[in-house]
């Protein structure tokens, strides 16, 4: 079979299918479910690198490993988000533009990662430190927290759709900006693990 099959990749394919069954879920009205499938694929894509660099690998399975990174990306935090926009209300032929404008951000954003990772790889064996733009893992966190504000108890003063899009749009005016963000060491990763946690027990309290 084409590819390469080692433990490497699992929490990779594993993220994958928890963001496919969320834009399924989605599209059955059960938005909130799919909301914590965006979570679970932000906790895999957290830790499959870590995960892949424990084995030793050759320059094609590492080359592989940065494609489907990206490629399960654009449908974990592109695509799955700009689903769910459009599950709460973001339907209008104006308003439709603002999840196209998101996933085409989030393409963008991941292609010039790549081109750029492949350049860096060539004068260095290091790991990255620095981001370019926002990683567009980020609405693993995002989308949930602005998720709770849907409970009428929090009176956030404009329609939650409206919110939700103005977010997304920012977001992904972040994906391409040209902000330098430091990469999070295992203690930044801890303390994101931490705040997904919180904000898992504030969606179920806030009945969302």
């Amino acid at each position: 079979m084409l590819g390469f099959y080692n433990y490497t990749v699992i929490l990779t394919y594993l993220g994958l299918v928890s963001s496919v069954m969320g834009i399924f879920l989605t599209f059955n009205g059960q938005t909130e479910i799919s909301v914590l499938c965006l979570m679970f694929s932000g906790f895999c894509d957290m830790f499959d690198g870590r995960v892949a660099r424990t084995m030793e690998r050759t320059k094609q399975q590492k080359e592989f490993g940065i494609q489907i990174d990206s490629l399960a990306d654009l449908v974990c935090f592109g695509v799955l988000p700009a689903v769910i926009g459009y599950s709460i209300g973001l339907r209008k032929w104006y308003q439709v533009l603002i999840p196209i404008v998101f996933v085409l951000a989030a393409l963008i954003r991941l292609a010039y990662f790549n081109v750029m990772e492949e350049e860096r790889q060539k004068t260095s064996n290091g790991a990255r430190k620095v981001y370019e733009g926002l990683p567009v893992t980020s609405i693993a966190l995002i989308v949930p927290f602005i998720y709770i504000l849907k409970n009428p108890v929090y009176k956030i003063g404009i329609e939650f759709h409206v919110f939700y899009g103005a977010v997304l749009f920012l977001v992904a005016v972040l994906y391409i900006s040209k902000i330098k963000i430091k990469k999070p060491g295992i203690k930044a990763m801890l303390v994101f693990l931490a705040i997904g946690v919180a904000e898992l027990a504030w969606l179920k309290m806030a009945g969302v």
